[in-house]
């Protein structure tokens, strides 16, 4: 086999330099095909969802907004391991590891926290594998339908543990929902 006759993708076409003939140099067949196309598109049913009035269900895989969990004592899950960092393909999960110290006991499970924890949202796909990755289901994407609000500087788009930690008024539900299952 020469170079010349190897594919790769097995779409190898040959080109030729063909002269066109008088009709095919006017496009009449194209441009009725194209006038086709345009006319069997307005007899279609249209797919606009009049927002406010009518809501467009969502997908069942949809993920939204991050959310940090908490246990059922209101400590942070996170452990600092960074797979959900090194998951990310987009790579906007940054975080810095510490040590927990005694008196903070009761806000960390384990003895390594994350002291800086933040997405950049502006670079996030949403496509979870930040949370398949997680050994200690430390985040989630919510099924909220705010995903992101919009804001005018790119700093505000950088979401640290204040807006990724669940609040603890809803970790404290959780615990009494799974205590009554």
């Amino acid at each position: 086999m020469s170079i010349e006759t190897i594919s790769l993708s097995g779409r190898k076409k040959e080109v030729s330099d063909k002269k066109m003939t008088f009709w095919e140099s006017l496009y009449l067949v194209a441009i009725v095909k194209g006038l086709f196309i345009t006319i069997r598109h307005l007899f279609t049913r249209k797919v606009t969802v009049k927002y406010p009035e009518q809501v467009r269900e969502r997908s069942t895989v949809y993920r939204g907004q991050h959310l940090l969990k908490r246990d059922e004592q209101g400590r942070e899950n996170c452990t600092a391991c960074g797979l959900c960092a090194l998951s990310c393909p987009a790579e906007a999960i940054t975080m810095t590891a510490a040590e927990r110290k005694p008196e903070e006991k009761h806000l960390y499970r384990e003895e390594k926290y994350a002291s800086v924890y933040e997405i950049n949202m502006l670079r996030c796909i949403f496509c979870g594998l930040c949370e398949e990755a997680c050994p200690k289901d430390a985040i989630y994407l919510t099924e909220s339908k705010v995903l992101v609000p919009s804001m005018y500087e790119r700093e505000s788009f950088i979401f640290g543990k204040d807006k990724l930690v669940m609040p603890l008024t809803q970790a404290m539900q959780n615990a009494q929902l799974n205590n009554a299952n």
